[in-house]
């Protein structure tokens, strides 16, 4: 390949990749696939940039590039695949996408009433059906996953104070929350107080949910019991009446904007509800699977409210378990999303779900790169001991405890006694108020240790 040529191989494999829905590339990638020092592509990406024939984003190691469309306005056909993103930040959607967006748009009294169609999940056959495209679900999977081998979970718990921020205000922001993403920081700094709003609530307890999964899935797996938790820990204080948390629905629940109408069975609710989770536990690509969870949940509305958080928090459990890149809904805009799940309500069409989907996935993935690359190389002794090692920060913090007390009760094996000293030296002189919830800690019990000038 002559150098005059390597532009037009950039452009050529970033297109390419916009045509899949694949999402940008890192320069990383790039070179990898044009097989130029990087020097040189580094060197004409600037030159492409400056021609307006690709789009940056991110910065530092999640820096990547995507192809920029140039055609006119008025005449420019629109991908037929899934979405890419055009210069201001939204999705572009395919012509299939469009043509049910307007379907969708149409009057409530022009569009038939439609209920709950239970062959949506019966006819699915785990690895064999597919809601996602393959190809898109494969390459998903291929950029997202962590390098190497670690223990599930690995991946989320190095990011979580990142993604307790993320996906808590994404996800409460797409239900109509008022707070900005600093009163979210602020906020969970501060922990809970008997003057907090709805807003508030709702923001503390995506909180705790988060934390719940993060702890719960690599031990338990994806299943019914998790995700009745998932929902109780969701909407804790938010219910008039408590006995519904984490129980079947036994109410009507009516669809806002919706010709619509759920199963008002509870029967078939308890069983569809383990029908999806029993599916999904069978999915091997966790892209699928994280797909799957979350039209289907939102789909079934299982409970007597917070359905759709609850489908957003558990598209996340198959990314947990294979240590992919989290999915925090990033820059999804409400109606955006209220569109895509009327999609699957009202003609079992995933295409604007696909779309938004892998939009808003790909938009995550080198963010979290960032952040684990932030973090250094995975201590594959912390992870066999992590729960050893929230024990002994445990007992010295909130129960007293000596630090030599400490590391007898946590009964780590002779030829890893030193090593697991070091950790917990670390992680106790490291340990603050604001990212005391990795331990388990409450902030209170935090704050009177560090003041009390940290005892060991």
């Amino acid at each position: 390949m002559a150098h005059r040529q390597l532009p037009d191989a950039i452009l050529e494999f970033l297109a390419d990749r916009a045509s899949q829905s694949l999402g940008p590339a890192s320069a990383a990638r790039i070179t990898a696939q044009v097989q130029f020092p990087r020097p040189t592509v580094n060197r004409h990406l600037r030159n492409l940039l400056a021609a307006g024939q690709i789009t940056r984003e991110g910065s530092g190691p999640a820096t990547v590039y995507r192809y920029q469309q140039s055609l006119p306005a008025q005449t420019a056909p629109v991908l037929a695949t899934a979405s890419i993103t055009n210069p201001t930040g939204a999705p572009v959607w395919s012509v299939e996408a469009q043509a049910l967006r307007a379907a969708l748009a149409a009057p409530l009294g022009t569009r038939t009433p439609v209920s709950f169609q239970r062959r949506f999940v019966d006819d699915y056959r785990p690895n064999q059906s597919s809601l996602l495209p393959a190809r898109l679900a494969d390459s998903l999977f291929a950029e997202g996953r962590m390098p190497g081998q670690q223990p599930a979970g690995t991946y989320a718990r190095k990011v979580l104070e990142q993604l307790l921020i993320d996906l808590s205000w994404s996800s409460s922001r797409l239900e109509g929350n008022r707070k900005s993403l600093l009163d979210t920081r602020n906020l969970f700094l501060a922990g809970r107080s008997a003057t907090d709003d709805t807003d508030s609530t709702m923001l503390l307890n995506h909180k705790d949910a988060i934390e719940f999964i993060v702890d719960a899935v690599p031990s338990y797996g994806i299943t019914v019991p998790v995700v009745r938790n998932l929902q109780s820990l969701l909407m804790q204080g938010l219910l008039a009446d408590p006995r519904a948390l984490g129980a079947i629905r036994r109410t009507i629940v009516n669809i806002e904007g919706s010709v619509y109408v759920p199963t008002q069975v509870p029967s078939l609710l308890e069983e569809m509800l383990g029908l999806i989770v029993e599916k999904s536990r069978q999915i091997k690509n966790p892209m699928e699977g994280a797909f799957f969870l979350w039209v289907n949940l939102a789909y079934l509305q299982p409970f007597e409210d917070g359905n759709k958080r609850t489908s957003r928090l558990c598209a996340n459990l198959p990314l947990l378990l294979y240590n992919c890149a989290p999915l925090s809904f990033l820059d999804v805009d409400p109606a955006d999303y209220a569109i895509a799940t009327l999609g699957v309500y009202e003609r079992l069409d995933v295409t604007l779900a696909v779309e938004l989907f892998a939009w808003t996935y790909q938009r995550s993935i080198p963010k979290y790169q960032a952040v684990l690359a932030s973090v250094g190389a995975p201590d594959l002794l912390r992870a066999k001991y992590r729960e050893h090692l929230i024990s002994a920060v445990q007992d010295v913090v909130r129960a007293g405890n000596t630090f030599s007390n400490a590391i007898a009760a946590a009964g780590i094996p002779p030829a890893d006694q030193e090593h697991f000293k070091t950790l917990l030296q670390t992680e106790l002189a490291q340990l603050e108020v604001f990212n005391c919830a990795r331990y388990r800690l409450t902030i209170g019990n935090t704050q009177e240790w560090i003041a009390k000038g940290r005892p060991t």
